[in-house]
């Protein structure tokens, strides 16, 4: 028996899931009445782009609230569209993307009246179409169910594809040996960071990158690690990447000491000294962790593609030096809409061996043991994937 609050006259009424599945509608009703004991809903539709793989991508979260008095474990996950399945998760892959509401630590189920956020990322096969719609069949087990109807499958969660078009930009920094930390699309903190903001829940950073760079010896510093200058991209010229408006600059932030993040540090700081270029049809540009006294443009000011507006630093939340890179649909960094973006070209040079080894040589300062492609891979029109190696020529 389900225990269905809402549900009752002068006494409260326990509603039997058979019941309701075996229901047969009279000549007047116009719907079948089905239990949907996870509430499916998508906020923000997933945008189609391409990636440097050269496949395109759809990435966006699943809001599943448990509307029952027990514990609902997610066993699978179908994404459908185009008249098929195009995706399927079990409950490994559902555990490691399944975030409880606030959290930041993944499960494979969720608690009794409460809300997760399962983090989507369909990658289409080469040439497949790009569907109009997406809608979710999900397997769960039930503990509040009767024995034998514990095991529950319902379908919901629709979405239509926003095809708007996605913008392409230029380089944002020039040289080699850039590393796309954090960057899109599975496991990253980024595409991950859901906050509550403004009485809604945004993921401004569902696209962003933390770039770092290299040295000849494939470390991210060498030398003292609390010392700014031991880091190979602190200090490196950050550059507009379209013809724009400068809507926001945030400058006065001091340099932090790499090796911790800062402490009581506001939301309002956390980008530390940035620029946040309006490049049209609300779309918009953050560069954050600048160095205070090396931004020289103004708010209303209008900048070329290419032109320098900053160096790196290593302002506000910032654990070591680097450059935050998003967009987003609005001109606040944290209470916005994430938004894809594809960069007109650059290289692929190689790939680090994964985020643990990233962290331990941010960390350590010790080189990186990189896979080098061989030739470089020449991209164009995409979004830089995960902890790639990248070289930029400037326009």
């Amino acid at each position: 028996m389900w225990n269905v609050p809402g549900l009752s006259c002068a006494t409260s009424v326990l509603v039997s899931l058979a019941a309701l599945m075996m229901y047969t509608p009279t000549a007047q009703s116009e719907t079948t009445q089905q239990m949907t004991p996870l509430q499916l809903a998508v906020q923000d539709a997933p945008v189609p782009f391409t990636g440097s793989d050269g496949r395109m991508h759809l990435v966006y979260e699943l809001w599943m609230s448990n509307f029952s008095s027990g514990e609902a474990d997610v066993r699978k996950v179908e994404i459908l569209g185009n008249d098929a399945v195009l995706q399927t998760l079990d409950h490994a892959a559902i555990a490691e993307r399944l975030q409880p509401a606030g959290e930041r630590n993944s499960a494979g189920s969720i608690a009794k009246s409460a809300q997760s956020l399962l983090f989507l990322h369909l990658t289409l096969p080469p040439g497949a179409p790009i569907p109009a719609q997406l809608t979710h069949r999900i397997e769960a087990h039930y503990v509040a169910a009767p024995p034998g109807l514990q095991d529950y499958t319902e379908t919901g969660g629709a979405v239509a594809v926003d095809r708007r078009e996605v913008l392409q930009i230029g380089p944002l920094l020039s040289g080699d040996n850039y590393i796309s930390a954090d960057s899109c699309c599975d496991a990253s903190r980024h595409t991950r960071a859901a906050l509550p903001l403004n009485g809604r829940v945004y993921v401004a950073q569902r696209y962003a990158v933390d770039w770092e760079q290299l040295d000849a010896d494939n470390r991210i510093y060498k030398g003292p690690r609390e010392k700014l200058e031991s880091y190979t991209i602190f200090g490196k010229p950050v550059l507009a990447v379209a013809d724009a408006l400068v809507a926001v600059v945030i400058k006065g932030q001091p340099e932090q000491i790499p090796g911790k993040f800062p402490t009581e540090i506001s939301p309002d700081q956390a980008d530390g000294n940035a620029i946040i270029l309006d490049l049209g049809h609300h779309r918009y540009a953050l560069y954050a962790h600048m160095q205070s006294e090396s931004i020289h443009v103004e708010r209303g000011e209008r900048v070329k593609l290419g032109q320098q507006i900053g160096l790196v630093g290593n302002s506000g939340n910032s654990l070591a030096p680097h450059l935050h890179f998003q967009l987003m649909d609005g001109e606040l960094s944290l209470a916005s809409n994430g938004l894809p973006y594809e960069i007109r070209d650059f290289k692929v040079t190689g790939e680090t061996p994964g985020t643990k080894a990233f962290d331990e040589a941010e960390a350590d300062g010790t080189p990186m043991a990189i896979t080098p492609f061989t030739p470089p891979r020449d991209v164009k029109d995409a979004l830089p994937l995960d902890q790639l190696i990248i070289s930029f020529t400037p326009h």
